[in-house]
This record gives structure tokens, C-alpha cells and sequence, in this order.
């Protein structure tokens, strides 16, 4: 059975850094972090592929956040900085079998993670 455990959010205050961890029972071809916020849609945040040249961000996270994987652990990473209000959501992280900032795109999904960025 494929499970996606999600871990390390919390409470932080605007400027302040997370590290999102996503632990995986199996290996995929794209594993991607999207977040949810009250009232707004499901927004793909960045996706992971097999090499550190398949990653890709949204337009919104660029230059803040970083994804990495560990292979050899089955975990995935999204290092958050210099996080704002605007970062406020429950992190989902999604696998699946294509290399997509889409939600559609992406078959197994985690419970997720609040991050409340508040001072």
C-alpha cells in the first residue's frame, strides 16, 4: 500500500524557515509539494524528479524554497525561507507518475502538514 506521511509543520513568524519532510513507501517518477489555503484552490508549490535537473517551482516559491530528495530513505524535502503570511496553508506532498506543477497529474497524496506564518 502506498502511504505519504508529511511532517515538520508549524507555527512561524514572516521572515522565519520550515523544513517539510515527506516520507514515501515506495519510489515515483515525480514527487510534488502543493498547499492549500481556506477559501483559495489547491496550489502546486514544486515537484521532484529522479535527478536534481527535474525540479521545478511555482513562480511563487522561486528563490525561497528549495525540494530535494533522499533516495536511498524515500524522502522528499521542501525547505521553506523567508516565508510570508501568503505562505499559509496545509502542505500536501503528491506522487505520481509524471513531471507536472498540475494536482490532476499526481495519483498518491499525504494527509499534510499545517504551516501558519504569523507574527
Amino acid at each position: 500500500q502506498v502511504q505519504l506521511v508529511e511532517s515538520g509543520g508549524g507555527l512561524v513568524q514572516p521572515g522565519g524557515s520550515l523544513r517539510l519532510s515527506c516520507a514515501l513507501t515506495s519510489d515515483f517518477r515525480s514527487i510534488g509539494w502543493f498547499r492549500l489555503a481556506p477559501g483559495k484552490e489547491r496550489e502546486a508549490v514544486a515537484y521532484i524528479g529522479r535527478s536534481k535537473e527535474e525540479i521545478d517551482y511555482a513562480d511563487s516559491v522561486k528563490g525561497r524554497f528549495t525540494i530535494s530528495k533522499n533516495a536511498s530513505r524515500n524522502r522528499v524535502y521542501l525547505q521553506m525561507n523567508n516565508l510570508t503570511p501568503e505562505d499559509t496553508a496545509e502542505y500536501h506532498c503528491a506522487a505520481g507518475p509524471t513531471l507536472r506543477l498540475d494536482p490532476s497529474a499526481y495519483v498518491f497524496w499525504g494527509q499534510g502538514t499545517q504551516v501558519t506564518v504569523a507574527s
